[in-house]
């Protein structure tokens, strides 16, 4: 019997999206082991550190010194990712790194080609394609369950990062645009951008956005200089149009729903039923999905991100979400914030 291979990792930022997804399922992975964390907050590392039974670690540098380190989590503000992603593989770690991978094509460019030299897995955390709903969605899309596609719609709208963050409140890094860069494009528009490329099997050709700052204000009182709502259009390469909105302003129910119009009826994937998806045909039928995931509610599920990590690189092989995932999903936002500047429709450059 061949010896169980054990990946040790270390989670870079200890905010909330690594309290609730990256910490406890490395925890729960057997091929894995939280070695260690590394957070400027050492009160929050070192509280995190004793409840995991790991060690804390001073700075990036000591954690890419490590020799006995095999991956990161990157969990830091988004204009972190890609420099901490860079030196991760110079060191020789495979990378699992939050949305958006990076904040440019450039950046993008240069992620892509130091994962190709160095042959580390860089992985960016795009969990809507794992969930076991949207995986079965897409599975009835193949199978031509509401014949030919016609349009789409996709919206992701709550109240706001600093209702869930580390970092309540107005001062968390999400609206200051020397860390986060994009405003709520990024941190929902991301996930849909990725999400329909996914279902539909093409990528986005072109798109018009409409971004605005609606009513976020940072600690000064004055309006965040990123946007909290946004409005997008896009024609696909496969000619599907489609829409998407995104807010922070949603100051009600959570709505991450996806509606796909087809020749032969409806697909409502977290809508407006009990069930995950429902099939509303062109005769009237109605046919319910239960798929026993509840959505993407980080609270409640169990991502799957770690797992396809953890699992490819112990398979050696690439992860399903690869580096050009993560960069064609930057490259849209980016297309997605000059369109909004100059109001207008614009081909998306890859």
């Amino acid at each position: 019997m061949s010896e169980q291979k054990i990946v040790r990792v270390v989670v870079v930022g200890v905010g909330s999206v690594a309290q609730i997804r990256h910490l406890p399922e490395y925890a729960e992975n057997p091929n894995a082991e939280l070695a260690g964390i590394y957070d400027p907050n050492e009160k929050r590392a070192a509280e995190l550190a004793e409840r995991y039974g790991c060690r804390v670690y001073g700075s990036l540098e000591e954690v890419l010194a490590d020799g006995s380190i095999d991956a990161v989590s990157i969990c830091s503000p988004n204009t972190t990712h890609a420099p901490y992603s860079l030196r991760a593989m110079e060191a020789g770690k495979h990378v699992l790194v939050e949305k958006p991978m990076c904040i440019s094509r450039a950046e993008g460019h240069a992620l892509l080609e130091t994962a190709e030299r160095t042959g580390r897995i860089l992985m960016p955390d795009h969990n809507q394609r794992l969930v076991r709903t949207h995986r079965k969605a897409k599975e009835l899309l193949q199978e031509n369950a509401i014949g030919d596609l016609l349009f789409f719609q996709c919206n992701y709208k709550h109240p706001g990062p600093e209702v869930w963050t580390a970092d309540s409140g107005n001062g968390t890094w999400f609206f200051r645009e020397d860390l986060a860069h994009f405003g709520v494009m990024g941190d929902l528009g991301a996930h849909k951008i990725d999400l329909i490329r996914y279902l539909t099997d093409s990528e986005i050709q072109s798109v018009v956005a409409d971004l605005h700052t609606m009513d976020k204000k940072g600690p000064d009182g004055q309006p965040i200089r990123l946007d909290d709502n946004a409005v997008c259009m896009f024609n696909m390469a496969n000619g599907l149009p489609g829409i998407m909105n995104f807010s922070w302003t949603n100051y009600g129910r959570e709505d991450n729903g996806v509606t796909i119009y087809g020749t032969r009826g409806v697909m409502k994937i977290f809508g407006d039923y009990n069930e995950d998806i429902v099939l509303e045909m062109r005769d009237g039928v109605q046919i319910r999905y239960s798929v026993g995931t509840p959505g993407v509610d980080p609270m409640n599920s169990h991502s799957g991100v770690i797992d396809e990590f953890i699992s490819a690189i112990v398979e050696g092989r690439q992860p399903v979400v690869t580096a050009l995932d993560g960069y064609k999903t930057v490259a849209v936002l980016e297309t997605a914030v000059q369109s909004a500047k100059e109001g207008k429709w614009l081909e998306i450059q890859y």
